[in-house]
Formats: C-alpha cells, structure tokens, sequence
C-alpha cells in the first residue's frame, strides 16, 4: 500500500509548516516553546486538517521524546496503562509524550484515570480537539494544560501545502481546490490524490467528479457557525419548523456538535416557549439525553423530532424577561437585607432576634426586601 500524500508531504520542522503564524510565527508561543526545548502539556483546539498532529510531532522531535499516538474514539484506560508500563521504555530518560488525538471523545471516566500520570509527570499530554476544551474536558485536566486555539487554513495557505506536492495541475484547477477544501489542508490533500489515481490528470471537472458532492463544513468558529446557529434559533421563535430543521441538516452535515444544538434548544425551551408550555423544557432534555445515548447519524432524527416540536410550542418569554430583571436590580443593589420574617430560625437566640417571626404560609404580602416591595419581575404569572 503506498503512502499517502498527506503522511508524505508532512513537515517535519517548523521551516516546512504551513499556516497557524499566530503560535509558530516569530513571536508564536508554540514556537518559543519548541525552540526552547520547554516540556509541558497542552490542548490543540482547531478544525480539522489545520495542523494538530503535525504541530505535536514537530514539537516531540524537538525534545528528542518518545511520542505515543492514540485516538480517544477507540483508545481505552488499558491504552493508557500500558504506555506508562512499557517496559521498552523503562531505562529511558526521554520524556513520555502522549497525542491523544479527538481528546473530547475521552469520557469523565477516561480522563480522571489520566490525570494522575499527568499530573506527576509520567506522561505528557498533548490533546488534539474540534470541541470547545471547556465543555469537553474536565476542569482538572484542563487546568493543568495550556490550550492552543488553531484557524482555518486561508486559500493561499491551502495553495502554498498543494504546491509542495510537485503535482501539476492549471491555475484554475488550483483555485476551485483550495477553495473547496474551506479551510482543511487534509481534504484538499485526499481529492487531489484521488483525482490523480483515478484521472492521472488533474482538471476542474476531474476534481469535480471525484469528488461527487460537495463537502459542507463551516469553521466553527466563524461567522458561518454563528450565523446558521442564529438562523435555526429565529426560525424556531417564529415557529417556522421547515426553515429550522433545514438549518439542522447544514449544521449536522457541516459536522457541528450535535450536543451544542442540543444544548441551545434546552435553552430555547425556557428562554422562548417558558410558560407558554413547560414540557417544552422535558422534551428539549430528552432530546439532548438522546443525543448523548445514541449519537450520530441517528440521533439527527431526535433532533429533528425536538425541532418540530419545539417549533410547533406558543411562545412566552416571562419567565425569561423576570429574571433578568430581577438579575439588573441585584447588580444594582447587592445583598439587600432579607425580610427577618422568612429569614431562618434554626437557634433560640436567633427566634429571640425576630428571625422567622409573624411568617404564615401562602402569605399574601411580599417577600422582596423592603427597598424593592411592589416590584414586578414575573408580568405574565402562571396559571395553577
């Protein structure tokens, strides 16, 4: 099986890598740290085909590490175990560097039983991720490793890697690719080889052909996430359900975080819907309990299930609105004295003090402190 172009063109130093100037430019951190020979661990946060794997080799081979690949989507504790016991490895004194490569994949389990080998030392980690790190890792871990943000390749990043490959291709064939690719140096790569095992020749209509559909993904941290996350949140409010299930399926297709759009409609289902129908809230937490359980593709269709339904709901944004009303007069205000009479009593000097005196249940009068009696946060008030 011959190698393949991606794995043959990789850089191997800094001098040859593409991309990413903010951490290996001149002044990079990445770059300081590689040329200083400083050994820590640290998280590569960035879509895909952007660097991460290639950054982490360039950064072991500068410390003259041994460096162990692993994928969290098939590795386990045993994986773990075993590098810290390897006994090829015992009388070494290089450093043991771990690529944990898709680290978000990794459950809370899975990452309580590495961080010991972290903190101590015994392993060093090296954490690559599409996830924001702060939704998909654990605190402790997370603190104990310094995260790197990576973009998007720009299209003449993506042309700069396609013409280090020696591959002749026109000018125009050039330009559909890189810009194809959005940003992903491992896609322009794989079409580009595929294209030539398949034509010999490369062309826009042979890139296109073997291709055969396009690849949809949007940089997640750029305005095409916010503005389709956006575009589904507005269609739900007005309660148009084909538009929001039509922006679910870009967003999915896209490769977003099903959990995300999970987690956005938990929010909509009390900030939106609220009062108007709280099992809005129960469906909503179900979805995103489906999500977690079952996963992609299928749980596309728990999402869509939720969307329509969540689309379908009256709206009523009370709840929403007296909160964070009630939010602006605590900033204004700060910790106003509370009512003595619906204070606790739990000691006899305290009763002797007035705490809990005069207090009658389902009392009618107000129980906000004095300075805000009469105020109405809630405008719209349940029904029982």
């Amino acid at each position: 099986m011959s190698e393949p172009l991606a794995h043959k063109i990789r850089p191997k130093s800094l001098k040859d890598f593409v991309g990413q100037d903010h951490l290996v430019g001149k002044s990079g951190p990445l770059r300081k740290a590689i040329e200083d020979r400083h050994l820590f661990s640290f998280i590569l946060w960035g879509p895909p085909g952007v660097g991460k794997t290639t950054l982490a080799r360039i950064y072991t081979n500068a410390l003259h590490a041994r460096l162990y690949e692993l994928s969290a989507v098939s590795a386990g504790k045993d994986d773990i175990r075993k590098i810290v016991e390897d006994p090829d490895t015992l009388l070494e004194q290089r450093p043991k560097l771990l690529f944990l490569d898709e680290i978000h994949r990794f459950n809370k389990a899975q990452q309580d039983f590495l961080l010991p080998y972290v903190e101590s030392g015994k392993l060093t980690l090296i954490g690559a991720t599409t996830e924001n790190p702060s939704f998909e890792i654990i605190n402790a871990l997370l603190s104990r490793a310094r995260v790197f943000i990576l973009h998007s390749l720009t299209d003449t990043e993506i042309k700069s890697i396609l013409k280090r490959t020696k591959m002749k291709m026109p000018k125009d064939a050039m330009e559909w690719l890189s810009e194809m690719a959005h940003g992903d140096a491992r896609i322009a790569l794989t079409v580009l080889e595929n294209t030539l095992e398949l034509y010999k020749t490369v062309t826009v209509e042979n890139l296109k052909n073997t291709l055969q559909h396009a690849f949809i993904r949007f940089d997640k941290k750029g305005d095409e996430h916010y503005d389709t996350i956006s575009a589904f949140i507005k269609s739900m409010r007005a309660s148009d359900a084909d538009a929001a299930i039509y922006y679910l399926a870009r967003m999915i297709e896209g490769g977003e975080d099903p959990k995300f759009i999970a987690r956005r409609m938990v929010i909509f289902a009390s900030e939106d819907i609220g009062l108007a129908q709280p099992t809005a809230l129960v469906v909503a937490n179900e979805v995103f309990r489906a999500v977690e359980t079952i996963g992609l593709p299928e749980a596309g269709i728990n999402l869509a299930h939720g969307v329509a339904y969540l689309a379908a709901a009256k709206k009523d944004r009370s709840a929403y609105d007296a909160y964070f009303a009630a939010l602006d007069d605590v900033r204004k205000t700060g910790n106003l004295p509370i009512p003595f009479k619906i204070r606790n009593a739990p000691t006899k000097l305290m009763k002797e003090l007035g705490y809990g005196k005069n207090y009658k249940k389902y009392d009618t009068e107000s129980y906000l402190p004095d300075k805000l009696k009469g105020k109405i946060y809630l405008k719209k008030k349940p029904k029982a």
